[in-house]
């Protein structure tokens, strides 16, 4: 068994599959949906893939709450790595919903407070879930001097803030493999340093900055589709974060059946 091989069989263990969910304003006659959730801030979460969020009772959001557990449990053990990437080898993985559903486990804890980054300035996707506007965010932070309180958003979801991707930009690679960007990042994550920063990035493969920015977060987390992304896929994505602690894989969408004690679990998620 090849070690990418060792290490999916050992990622199933904290599968992340979120279960299949019908999006705002989609009617399915004698489907029941929860209720919109009104946070301390009055934002109303009405996102069904936001199960950590929405329906916590649900097998997907224990399945985040046992991914949470394990990161905890790793970023811990000795020196705090408190700023960690979620990425995946290519497009289409599922790697920004297991960012801000594992950022919104984190935050619902007493002791953790938390700041999701959309990194992903390319295809910036964590507002619309959040039904947040994207306006100033860290775009506008490293390259107009906005300042990062005027461009936080506190959700009142526990105690989570978040910075949007902000405006476009032509030149993202660029843009990340500054020492702007470093100087940045390395700010945050000194700032407050008993605060977990989990930053969205780009997948890995097809673009240079997600390889830049693993070079100043403390660890990765890999979400890998079951699929979609091959064997070789993973093995190339490691190797251009080499360097830089990989945390886990999170096998996302696997179908599996198994046993435990009388009840039978059937898995079929769609992140």
């Amino acid at each position: 068994m090849s070690r990418i091989e060792e290490a999916l069989e050992k990622a199933a263990k904290i599968r992340v599959d979120t279960a299949s969910a019908v999006l705002p304003g989609t009617k399915m006659s004698g489907v029941h949906l929860p209720p919109p959730i009104m946070t301390e801030g009055g934002m109303s979460v009405t996102n069904q893939l936001l199960v950590t969020v929405s329906d916590p009772h649900t097998q997907a959001a224990e399945e985040y709450r046992k991914l949470k557990s394990a990161i905890v449990k790793m970023t811990k053990e000795g020196s705090f790595m408190n700023m960690l990437m979620v990425t995946s080898a290519i497009g289409g993985e599922g790697k920004s919903l297991t960012s801000l559903n594992l950022a919104l486990s984190l935050a619902q804890e007493f002791d953790h407070t938390v700041l999701l980054v959309d990194a992903d300035i390319r295809k910036p996707s964590l507002h619309t879930f959040l039904g947040i506007e994207n306006s100033v965010g860290l775009t506008d932070c490293l390259l107009d001097g906005a300042e990062v309180k005027d461009a936080l958003v506190r959700t009142g979801i526990g105690k989570l803030s978040f910075l949007s991707a902000g405006r476009s930009v032509s030149n993202p690679a660029e843009v990340f493999t500054s020492q702007r960007m470093r100087d940045f990042f390395l700010e945050m994550k000194n700032r407050y340093p008993d605060r977990y920063i989990i930053i969205d990035t780009p997948p890995v493969l097809p673009f240079a900055e997600t390889r830049s920015l693993s070079s100043v977060v403390d660890g990765v987390v890999l979400v890998a589709k079951e699929g979609l992304v091959t064997l070789h896929n993973i093995e190339e994505a490691i190797q251009c974060i080499k360097g830089t602690p990989l945390l886990g894989i999170v096998y996302n969408e696997a179908a599996t059946e198994f046993h435990r004690d009388s009840y039978r679990y059937c898995r079929e998620g769609n992140a």
